[in-house]
């Protein structure tokens, strides 16, 4: 009774996931599931976790090569678990998500604030880019991403100022 009561737990990234990552796995189950369309989305998501929880650089660009998925949502999460891992293995994933204006502005917004949280100063150039964008939600997310990576390159004993 007690298990049919229990809520979802927080992941090691400290947030609550909509699908729980698989305990049991391997990266090519994992990639493959994220990129059959046919699969429900629900077990599409729980790849997206299993393959951030793993961390590899594998894991990382098999996250990076689910954004030709045809959903925008999928693509939404993607660019937020790459944020989490903060590996620069996924930066030209990203930065390519922000810069395709075609793409849905929910992935783009995601994709500029995973770019932030990742620190590395590669990305200003594209952030800055955009950061006029005509879609609102995609110009303040470069913004945010921006002061966070200036707020990174700050030295500690400076940082009491902001």
């Amino acid at each position: 009774m007690a298990s049919e009561n229990r809520k979802p737990g927080v992941s090691q990234y400290g947030s609550v996931d909509p699908a729980p990552a698989e305990s049991k796995g391997n990266l090519e189950t994992w990639s493959s599931t994220l990129c059959d369309e046919s699969q429900p989305m629900f077990q599409r998501m729980r790849s997206v976790f299993s393959l951030r929880n793993h961390g590899s650089d594998d894991a990382c660009l098999a996250l990076c090569a689910g954004f030709s998925a045809s959903s925008a949502l999928l693509r939404h999460e993607l660019a937020y678990v790459l944020g989490q891992m903060q590996n620069e293995v996924a930066l030209p994933a990203l930065i390519d998500r922000l810069a395709d204006v075609d793409e849905h502005i929910m992935v783009r917004h995601e994709a500029a604030e995973a770019l932030g949280a990742i620190g590395n100063p590669d990305a200003k150039p594209v952030l800055k880019q955009f950061l006029d964008d005509e879609n609102i939600e995609v110009s303040e997310s470069c913004e945010v991403a921006l002061d966070l990576l200036n707020w990174c390159a700050t030295p500690e004993w400076e940082k009491a100022e902001w």
